[in-house]
């Protein structure tokens, strides 16, 4: 039975090929889309859409390629650079998956008279009794680090309301198995785990040649302000960090926190790397309009954080999580998500 057009975005990667392919069998006409993101990974991207654009002849539905890479390098990357630049350790998938992913699948969508677009994300995408639309995490059989619902709690519910991800229902061994019996070339594709325009994870060498200037060298200092040596800038760390400080204090040391307004890195033992608490601010609520004060959800600070129970409360446009353990590297710039019986209820930016 034909469902109408849906729009589906390929990578070339094994998920979106799948997800095509399911799509097609359940009665969609499936169109192709591969986006271009990041100009000075020109060849990158043109692999990806020749490699989407063989696997969508292969199933027998159209392909096309859209170009958004002024919006990608505005929306994503400055972002990412400036965040970095003020002491914080942005997360640039989540600004993408809203600003970038979705909005070029929408628009390409109404282009070419679709009314719904699609992804191989792992999650599924739920209409509550409210009426509001939420996502709620994949089958994993219990493994939490692996869920993709993290980095997608910034979906407007227009944008939700328009998703549809076949992936929800599947691990990643039976996506590769179908990929197989199917005769699909991305079978064997290994996962991408990099950032897309650092594929080196030199995250501190990019935003120098970006910005065209060397990060400033500063102080360590500890917690009472004492100088223990000289830092190479502040884009070279994050909360948490031990390796590559150059500090011989006779026992491992990590980074505890970034000061801009000072240009120090303040360094403690591991112990002091824990909290109880934190703020997070630009606030997004996906199954609920509000919250309800004290109420215990499941808060990960980080994509492959597990999560661990919390209490929120509203502190004007803010919210404060209070956990019942304290957790590790609280870090300012990535995601505070909760999630309610496991679906996602909303999240923030750690302040």
């Amino acid at each position: 039975m034909k469902k109408g057009k849906i729009v589906v975005g390929m990578s070339g990667g094994v998920d979106s090929s799948v997800a095509a392919l399911l799509l097609k069998e359940d009665g969609w006409d499936a169109i192709g889309v591969t986006m271009r993101t990041w100009r000075e990974n020109a060849g990158r991207d043109f692999a990806a859409a020749n490699e989407a654009k063989k696997i969508a002849d292969l199933l027998g539905i159209p392909h096309v390629t859209v170009d958004y890479a002024e919006v990608f390098r505005r929306e994503v990357v400055d972002r990412f650079v400036s965040e970095y630049e003020a002491g914080r350790t942005p997360n640039p998938c989540i600004i993408c998956n809203r600003q970038v992913k979705w909005k070029s699948l929408l628009e390409t969508a109404d282009r070419l008279g679709a009314d719904h677009v699609a992804t191989g994300h792992y999650a599924h995408v739920l209409q509550l009794p409210n009426g509001r639309y939420t996502l709620a995490e994949a089958k994993r059989e219990g493994d939490r680090s692996k869920d993709q619902t993290y980095a997608l709690y910034r979906l407007s519910q227009e944008q939700l309301s328009r998703t549809v991800m076949p992936l929800g229902g599947y691990l990643k061994e039976e996506i590769r198995a179908i990929a197989a019996a199917a005769g699909l070339p991305a079978a064997n594709t290994p996962d991408s785990v990099e950032n897309c325009f650092i594929p080196d994870d030199d995250y501190a060498g990019f935003i120098e040649r970006y910005g065209g200037r060397e990060a400033e060298p500063g102080n360590f200092v500890d917690e009472d302000g004492r100088i223990l040596g000289r830092h190479r800038g502040l884009i070279h760390y994050t909360v948490g960090q031990r390796k590559h400080l150059g500090l011989a204090m006779g026992h491992p040391v990590f980074v505890k926190e970034l000061r801009p307004a000072s240009n120090e890195v303040v360094i403690t033992d591991n112990e002091a790397l824990f909290s109880f608490s934190l703020r997070a601010g630009d606030v997004s609520w996906m199954a609920e309009e509000a919250v309800t004060d004290g109420e215990l959800v499941r808060a990960k600070i980080r994509y492959n954080h597990r999560g661990a129970d919390a209490r929120i409360f509203r502190e004007g446009d803010l919210i404060r999580a209070e956990f019942a353990e304290p957790q590790r590297a609280v870090t300012p710039g990535q995601a505070a998500v909760f999630y309610r019986d496991g679906y996602i209820l909303g999240g923030g930016t750690i302040l």
